[in-house]
């Protein structure tokens, strides 16, 4: 996951690199001399700029006047950083069947972005789009246990080593439909924005990582009982650049696993890059 948030970073980066602009300024200059004569030379000035900001303003200030239009494409956007929390059938404390699964909170995450899009503006202040992206649900364990791998329901074992960590995480490729409402461009060239709307996640993988003096690094890879098509609501909230975003799934984090039912996740974080 490291290398493909990497990736995607290094991406943005070089969409930003390469909307550089280079101008070039050529003046004449005219010296006189000592002995009454003149002489004329040229100067040349390049500057250069990364992202045209100004420009892009300028340009977003123009298509505020199109009432509609659709729009499709790659992007790197909505980067979601957060901290994940688990609802046990209505509350912030797990039940005694999920006591296993208790987590440092300040260590359970949750990652996203999207890589693609495609949108209708309807107007300059409302647009909907669909798009798709992935998302990390990332548990840290407090507990020196180990999730089984092809276990008829979510099974563990405890352990006699101790884990200096020891994370249950889950993938899904992530299908937000979203309705955006937005401001009027202030005179900074920001926006405030408010988007909601349903999202759908497709599981792509699930792991358990640990690190102990014993056994070093290991990764162990399967589904874990992690439910194959996720669904829920969300809601990003910013100004400019960032935000904060909340999403929050309706069905059960866990499937064909009857002593968790009831359990569901809710995360909230910062946002960016609306």
């Amino acid at each position: 996951m490291k290398r493909l948030l990497i990736a995607a970073m290094l991406c943005g980066l070089a969409t930003l690199g390469f909307a550089q602009v280079k101008t070039t300024t050529t003046t004449t200059v005219t010296d006189s001399l000592k002995d009454g004569g003149t002489t004329t030379r040229t100067q040349t000035k390049t500057t250069v700029s990364i992202g045209d900001f100004k420009s892009r303003r300028d340009s977003l200030r123009r298509k505020d006047n199109k009432a509609s239009g659709f729009n499709f494409g790659l992007t790197f956007s909505r980067f979601d950083l957060g901290l994940t929390t688990l609802v046990d059938n209505g509350s912030f404390t797990l039940s005694p069947n999920n006591d296993f699964l208790s987590y440092r909170s300040w260590k359970s995450s949750n990652v996203g972005f999207d890589l693609i899009q495609f949108g209708y503006r309807m107007s300059p202040h409302f647009k909907i789009y669909l798009s798709g992206g992935f998302d990390w649900t990332l548990i840290r364990l407090r507990k020196d246990i180990t999730i089984q791998r092809d276990a008829p329901t979510l099974t563990y074992v405890n352990d006699p080593i101790h884990y200096s960590k020891n994370r249950f995480s889950s993938t899904y490729f992530r299908i937000p439909l979203s309705f955006e409402i937005r401001s009027r461009e202030y005179s900074d060239g920001k926006r405030a924005r408010f988007v909601f709307g349903p999202e759908a996640g497709i599981l792509t993988g699930a792991r358990v990582k640990q690190i102990s003096e014993e056994k070093g690094k290991q990764k162990l890879d399967d589904d874990y009982h992690f439910a194959k098509i996720r669904y829920g609501a969300f809601a990003r909230v910013g100004y400019g650049f960032g935000g904060f975003y909340a999403k929050y799934y309706f069905n059960d984090m866990f499937e064909n696993s009857p002593a968790q039912a009831g359990l569901k996740n809710f995360a909230v974080g910062l946002t960016f890059g609306f």
